[in-house]
């Protein structure tokens, strides 16, 4: 799949940021490595730790990955998960069935990309490759002529879960999809019995997936594995691209 997205060279920040997709399996081990690091080392998930440092399930083998390395290291600062639909059917499903019922979307699958794992090394956050990332999403569904695209966006739990209670409180009444687009969780987050009247810090994927437009598509799950509340979002082509063109059309 190593042609199916166009390299992409950021140029107007230092350092110099690199875009592909991982096409050899240390590539993907490179990108497993980061995400073993920012997910279970910086998250302190000592359940998932292993002796090779890797995070790594089933799904990885039938996606795709794309790669964001900063030219002067070599080194992967970031990455992003795709399922494509060929990708779903091979695996059996999508990785968002084993958290959410989709049974309602089941007519958008032909035309469903499913991105996950996102993943920025903390000494790269300042929105250069985050942006790299979302360019590399829209030219990704374009070449798989995919109208949608869907993915579980994580909030931590580490403060019991009043912070994931109130971010989903703030954003329910504006981003919440038609009751068309529903999912179910299959095990549900309990954010009835929380607080939810706190300031609420909404983590920067969510942030980025609503100012493209996404809508979120039901209450969150519980993903005991990852300590987090898990948030199904939904999200079309023209909104992405609208979301890239306005941020490459001032650079």
């Amino acid at each position: 799949m190593q042609n199916q997205i166009r390299p992409y060279i950021e140029k107007t920040q230092a350092p110099r940021l690199t875009l592909s997709l991982a096409s050899t399996p240390e590539e993907i081990r490179e990108v497993q490595r980061l995400r073993y690091q920012v997910f279970v080392e910086s998250g302190n998930l000592s359940a998932l730790s292993n002796a090779e440092r890797l995070d790594q399930d089933a799904f990885d083998g039938f996606c795709d990955h794309l790669i964001v390395r900063d030219t002067d290291t070599l080194k992967v600062v970031g990455t992003y998960r795709l399922l494509s639909p060929d990708g779903a059917r091979r695996a059996g499903s999508l990785y968002a069935e084993g958290e959410f019922d989709l049974s309602r979307l089941r007519h958008l699958k032909d035309r469903m990309v499913e991105a996950g794992r996102a993943c920025i090394h903390p000494d790269f956050r300042g929105g250069s490759v985050l942006m790299l990332l979302w360019s590399g999403l829209a030219d990704y569904m374009h070449r798989q002529r995919c109208t949608y695209l869907i993915g579980c966006a994580s909030m931590s739990l580490h403060d019991g879960g009043h912070n994931a209670a109130a971010v989903f409180a703030s954003l329910r009444e504006k981003h919440m999809a038609p009751a068309e687009y529903r999912v179910t969780p299959h095990l549900p987050f309990p954010i009835h019995e929380l607080a939810s009247s706190q300031k609420p810090l909404v983590p920067p994927l969510i942030k980025g997936y609503l100012r493209s437009g996404a809508v979120i598509c039901g209450e969150p799950a519980w993903d005991p594995d990852f300590e987090s509340a898990d948030i199904f979002l939904l999200l079309t082509l023209s909104k992405l691209d609208a979301r890239y063109a306005r941020h490459y059309a001032v650079e």
